[in-house]
């Protein structure tokens, strides 16, 4: 393996060891070549397998499916864009814009619905979620917003302190990402389709993929590396690998439940500029996560980029704020994210390459979205996916460096600047 994880993440240690799939074991050719095993490589073999059934498909991972983003993220199977409705319809009309927020909605139900038809038992609890406003600045932010509760509504589904209001949206599920990656792998293996681990992808052209152990030609090349794309030759400036770290307590009593809420595992946040995201896990453990570390030079990706102490705190000391308690925390973690330019996400295929990313964190039900989008593209068929926003949209190439690293950092800072000014003084 190229890369050792310096700590797996809650949800790959509660499944125990990982035995790696053999590697590939040569020159291989296929009408399909998947990069990535994560979740948009096996969506887009999930589904490419049930449309077109003659292909011959092979995903190639450079660690073991889910690895990546798709084995520690936070658990949200939500409806979130980054890209605001108000933007895209200025930018593509709004009965486009309202296709890919339904669109996405739909991915919601679409992950639970295809986990349980498979027999994946992922702890898929379909709660929604609620972002909470916890300072006027952030309330005043929220008003008007679609979904908006008063402070007696919010607190009674996410008991945090000084609840002003909150934003809730039902197009979101908790779930255990782990245990929905290696299903998800399991099941697209025993469909024929094959994966090769611990296999290096070095570069890939029209009809090629250069590997570590071989050489793979395919009708097809489907890029599909997230967070780290910025490894694949050519591909540096093209996602910016930035990280997000998470926390899990151990399991609490349920005296914390009794006043914490979240009884339908609802996920929460609040309206802070640092984004932070939380679940109630299946076995009654806050997992908890945050932006907050750097971005390093180069779109460097490190094994010691994935633990960041001080960032660590500072999730504890949130959900002490929040919440009134001091856990335990069993696990510390952390990983890479892809950050297009423009934070848009995209999925396409021209001149025999397909790719899907950049989803900035919230990937887990637009993952599916895009594996169901590129079999569409990889086998012709028109739909209403194909004519989404984002198929065919191409974000232009971050900065250069020493200005990239410069100007995602110092939006880094400022965002923090940002929140501290807009907490109360106290008096």
């Amino acid at each position: 393996m190229g890369y050792a994880m310096t700590a797996p993440s809650y949800w790959l240690h509660s499944l125990g060891p990982v035995t790696p799939r053999p590697p590939l074991g040569g020159d291989l050719e296929v009408d399909v070549a998947i990069v990535g095993g994560g979740y948009t490589g096996l969506w887009t073999a999930y589904y490419l397998s049930q449309a077109a059934p003659q292909l011959s498909i092979a995903i190639v991972e450079a660690e073991y499916c889910g690895f990546g983003a798709s084995g520690r993220n936070g658990g949200w199977a939500s409806g979130l864009f980054p890209v605001s409705e108000a933007k895209l319809t200025r930018r593509y009309g709004a009965s486009r814009a309202a296709a890919m927020h339904a669109a996405l909605a739909g991915a919601v139900d679409e992950v639970g619905r295809a986990a349980a038809a498979e027999g994946i038992d992922c702890d898929y609890a379909k709660g929604g979620t609620i972002t909470l406003a916890r300072t006027p600045a952030q309330l005043r932010r929220q008003r008007g917003s679609a979904g908006f509760l008063d402070a007696e509504a919010a607190s009674e589904i996410c008991g945090a302190e000084g609840v002003l209001g909150g934003v809730y949206s039902p197009d979101c599920a908790a779930l255990h990402p782990a245990k929905l990656v290696r299903g998800l792998a399991a099941v697209v293996e025993a469909r024929g389709v094959r994966i090769f681990e611990g296999t290096r992808v070095r570069s890939i052209a029209r009809g090629a993929v250069d590997t570590t152990h071989g050489l793979i030609k395919a009708g097809t090349v489907v890029r599909a590396l997230e967070g780290y794309t910025a490894r694949l030759a050519g591909h540096r400036r093209a996602l910016a690998p930035v990280y997000s770290l998470m926390i899990a307590t151990e399991p609490l009593p349920e005296s914390n439940w009794e006043r914490i809420g979240l009884r339908r595992r609802e996920t929460f946040s609040d309206e802070r500029h640092m984004v932070i995201y939380g679940q109630r896990t299946a076995d009654d453990r806050l997992a908890f996560g945050g932006r907050g570390a750097p971005y390093h030079f180069g779109s460097r990706i490190e094994p010691s980029y994935d633990r960041v102490p001080g960032v660590f705190d500072s999730l504890r000391d949130t959900l002490t704020e929040m919440f009134g308690i001091r856990p335990e925390i069993a696990h510390r973690w952390g990983g890479p994210l892809g950050i297009p330019r423009d934070w848009m996400p995209s999925v396409g295929l021209a001149d025999g390459i397909a790719w899907a990313g950049g989803y900035v964190g919230d990937g887990v039900a637009a993952a599916n979205l895009a594996g169901r989008t590129l079999a569409d593209l990889i086998a012709g068929t028109d739909s209403d996916l194909t004519t989404l926003p984002w198929v065919g949209h191409r974000s232009r190439r971050w900065e250069p460096e020493p200005i990239r690293w410069i100007g995602i950092n110092a939006a880094l800072h400022a965002t923090t600047l940002r929140d501290a000014l807009e907490r109360p003084r106290v008096s």
